[in-house]
C-alpha cells in the first residue's frame, strides 16, 4: 500500500517550534533517557551483605530455615521454607530476598551508560523491611543491607536521635554517595524514590509511638485512632495507614487538611537536604538530582510547594517527578512538581494502538496529540515516558497477552493498563507467564524505537532491554537477567502446573542493541531531544502512523507499521540532505529516492527513524561536574 504526505488529517499539526522554559523544569531533564532501578532485584555485588532472616517484614512468618534465595533460579520454583510457609506461589514470594545492593549498580554503570541511559531512578534506597523500601524506616540512611556493614551500620544507627545533629554516616550511606560519584562522572544523573506520605512500622517515631503511646514525643506524627489500653489483655492501638495497610502508618496532616503536620515535615525537610547536600557546604553537585514522589496526591498541595521550594533552594537545576497515572498538568502547577510519569500521555495509547492494535490510527494520533498538549512543551519533553514499572506487568508480558482479534476490553477506558483482572497470574488464571516470541520482540522493538522518537523523556524498567518479562507485582520484580549468569529455565507456571515446555531465561543481547541504537540516535539529535513535534502519516487503513521532530535545519522522521502488511511510504525531502534510516527495527527497510522526495518501504509490525547521518561518537560525554 502506498501513501504520501500530501492528504494530512486534522490532527496533524504541529506542537512548538521551540519550547519556552518553564518554572521548575531544569533544561536537563528534556533531554534524558531514564533507567528505572528496583535495588534489590537488580545486582548482587556483595555477597556478604545478603539480608538475613530476622531482617524481613514483622510478623516474621518464615521458618528457620529461610535462606536468600539463589539469583538464577526458576522464578516459580519454590524452596522448602516457601513451601512450609504457603501452599501458594503468591503467599511466600514476597519474604524471598535476593541481595541486590549499591555495589551491584557501581559494578554495572558501564553498562548503564553504554545502553544510553543519562539519569537514573531509584525504586526507594533507604532503610526498610520490605523487598520494595516503600515502608521506610528512616528516610536519612540507605538501607544497610544495601552496604557492606550492616551489622556496624545498624549499631550507629541505635545511637541516633530525631535531632540530625545525631546522625551518622553509615557504610551503606557513604557508598550510595561513592554510586553517586561514579554515575556523575559518566554523564549519568540520579534521583530517588521520596515517600513522604507514610512510613513503616519501625521508623523511630512510629516506634516509640506504639512503645509508650499517648506520652510519645512523637504523638502527632501519625492519626492514633485508639491508644491501648493496659487494663486489658487486648491491643487497641489503631491508627490510620495507607489503604488500611497497617505495616504502613500515614503521617498527620495540618487541622485545615492543606499541609503536613510541622514535626514529621521538619524531618522530611532535614532528610531531603542531607542526600541532596550532603556535606552541607551549599554546593548540591555531590548529591543526587532530584527525587520522585511516592503517591503524591495523596499529601497535601501546601506541604509539595513548601518541599519543591526547599528542594530548589537546595538546587535550583533539581528535577521532581510526581506519581500521577492521569493527566498531572495542574497537579504538578499547583504543587510546583518539573513533572511526572507519563503513564497518562504515553504508556496507555501506546498499549492501546501499537500493543493491542484495538483502536484506529487516528484516535491514537488524536490521543497522542491532545494529551501531549495539555502541558506547555518544554514540560511535556521532561515527562518520564515509560510503558512499565515495579507498578505494572512488563511491558514485554503486556505484549505477551494482547488482546486477540474481536476481544474486548474489560476497562475500555483504561485499555486494561491496571486492570488487575487481567496483568498477573495471581489475578487470571489464564495469563500466560511464558517467554516472548519473536513476534511479541517486533513489537517492543518497535516501542523502543517510539519511546526514543517521540516528545519526553524515554524511561526504561531495569532489564526490558535484556528480554525480561513477567505480570504484574510480584512477577514484575524478578532478578535482572545478565549476560554473564547462566539461569535456570522456568518450568512451573504459577497456576497452571508446568509449562507445555520450558521457558528459556537468558540475557538478549540484539534487543539491548536495539535500545542502546535508538538511544544513540536520540543522543546525537537535538531535534528527537527537544525539537518540535508534527504528525505526518494517520491512516487507519494502513495502520501508519509517522511524524516529525525538527529544530532549526534538523529535521527526523519516524514511522511505524502496525498492520500485517508491509507499506510503501513517500516523505517529502524538506530538510533531509542525505537521509537515511538511522534506526530500524526490521532490515528489510529500506529507503530510495532524490531530493524532493524518498520512498520508504516498510515491512509489517516494524518502526524507523530517518534522518541525516552524523557522526556517533559515545566517547565524550559531560561529566557532572563535583
Amino acid at each position: 500500500m502506498t501513501i504520501t504526505t500530501l492528504a494530512l488529517f486534522s490532527v496533524m499539526t504541529a506542537v512548538a517550534d521551540q519550547p519556552e522554559s518553564v518554572e521548575n523544569v531544569p533544561a536537563w531533564s528534556e533531554g534524558v533517557v531514564w533507567y528505572q532501578i528496583f535495588p534489590e532485584r537488580f545486582r548482587n555485588g556483595d555477597p556478604s551483605n545478603d539480608p538475613t532472616r530476622d531482617s524481613l517484614e514483622w510478623p516474621i512468618n518464615a521458618g528457620s530455615n529461610w535462606e536468600v534465595s539463589s539469583w538464577t533460579a526458576d522464578w516459580y520454583s519454590r524452596l522448602p521454607w516457601e513451601e512450609e510457609l504457603s501452599d501458594d506461589f503468591y503467599g511466600s514470594v514476597l519474604d524471598r530476598r535476593f541481595g541486590g545492593d549499591m555495589q551491584g549498580v557501581i559494578d554495572k554503570l558501564d553498562y548503564i551508560k553504554e545502553l544510553g541511559i543519562t539519569a537514573i531512578y531509584f525504586n526507594p534506597v533507604f532503610f526498610a523491611r520490605s523487598l520494595h523500601k516503600y515502608d521506610g524506616n528512616s528516610f536519612h540512611h540507605i538501607d544497610p543491607f544495601f552496604g557492606p556493614d550492616p551489622a556496624g551500620d545498624f549499631e550507629l544507627m541505635m545511637t541516633e536521635t530525631s535531632d540530625p545533629e545525631t546522625w551518622h554516616w553509615t557504610a551503606a550511606d557513604k557508598l550510595f554517595l561513592e554510586m553517586v560519584k561514579q554515575a556523575h562522572d559518566r554523564g549519568i544523573r540520579v534521583i530517588i524514590d521520596g515517600v513522604w506520605n507514610h512510613t513503616g512500622r519501625d521508623f523511630f517515631a512510629f516506634r516509640d509511638l506504639m512503645d509508650n503511646q499517648e506520652d510519645s514525643p512523637y504523638v502527632d506524627w501519625y492519626i492514633v485512632r485508639t491508644f491501648d489500653d493496659p487494663e486489658t489483655a487486648r491491643n487497641e492501638f489503631d491508627y490510620e495507614s495507607w489503604w488500611g495497610f497497617k505495616s504502613l502508618p500515614i503521617f498527620a496532616d495540618t487541622a485545615d487538611g492543606n499541609d503536613q503536620h510541622a514535626e514529621p515535615k521538619a524531618y522530611i525537610f532535614a532528610a531531603t537536604k542531607r542526600w541532596m547536600d550532603p556535606n552541607d557546604d551549599g554546593d548540591p553537585s555531590d548529591g543526587i538530582d532530584g527525587w520522585r514522589l511516592d503517591v503524591a496526591e495523596e499529601v497535601p498541595a501546601g506541604f509539595w510547594r513548601d518541599w519543591n521550594a526547599y528542594v530548589r533552594e537546595i538546587n535550583p537545576e533539581a528535577y521532581t517527578s510526581a506519581e500521577v497515572w492521569g493527566n498531572a498538568r495542574h497537579f504538578l502547577e499547583e504543587a510546583g512538581f518539573s513533572a511526572s510519569m507519563n503513564y497518562y500521555g504515553f504508556a496507555s495509547p501506546v498499549k492501546a494502538w501499537m500493543i493491542d492494535d484495538a483502536i484506529p490510527t487516528t484516535e491514537f494520533a488524536k490521543m497522542l496529540k491532545d494529551r501531549l498538549e495539555s502541558y506547555p512543551y518544554a514540560q511535556a519533553l521532561a515527562l518520564q515516558n515509560l510503558m512499565d514499572s515495579h507498578d505494572t506487568q512488563r511491558v514485554t508480558s503486556a505484549i505477551i497477552n494482547r488482546l486477540e482479534p474481536g476481544e474486548k476490553y474489560q476497562d475500555p477506558g483504561g485499555y486494561d493498563y491496571d486492570n488487575q483482572n487481567r496483568v498477573s497470574s495471581r489475578g487470571y488464571d489464564d495469563y500466560d507467564s511464558g517467554a516472548p516470541d519473536e513476534s511479541d520482540l517486533r513489537i517492543l522493538r518497535m516501542i523502543a524505537l517510539m519511546q526514543a522518537a517521540y516528545p519526553g523523556s524515554p524511561m526504561v524498567y531495569y532489564g526490558t532491554e535484556a528480554g525480561m518479562w513477567g505480570g504484574d507485582d510480584p512477577d514484575d520484580r524478578m532478578p535482572m537477567i545478565w549476560e554473564d549468569l547462566e539461569y535456570d529455565p522456568m518450568v512451573n507456571h504459577p497456576r497452571k502446573g508446568k509449562f507445555d515446555e520450558p521457558q528459556i531465561v537468558e540475557f538478549n543481547p540484539d534487543l539491548y542493541g536495539q535500545f542502546s541504537n535508538a538511544f544513540g540516535v536520540r543522543a546525537q539529535s537535538d531535534a528527537l531531544k527537544t525539537g518540535a513535534y508534527k504528525q505526518l502519516e494517520v491512516d487507519d487503513k494502513s495502520k501508519v502512523f509517522g511524524f516529525e521532530r525538527t529544530l532549526g535545519d534538523e529535521r527526523i522522521v519516524a514511522y511505524f507499521n502496525r498492520s500485517s502488511k508491509e507499506a510503501t511510504i513517500t516523505i517529502d525531502g524538506e530538510n533531509l540532505n542525505s537521509p537515511a534510516i538511522l534506526a530500524g527495527t526490521d532490515a528489510g527497510a529500506s529507503l530510495s529516492g532524490l531530493a524532493s522526495d524518498y520512498q520508504l518501504t516498510l515491512p509489517a509490525v516494524s518502526a524507523v527513524i530517518i534522518g541525516d547521518p552524523v557522526e556517533q561518537s559515545m566517547e565524550e560525554v559531560a561529566v557532572i561536574s563535583e
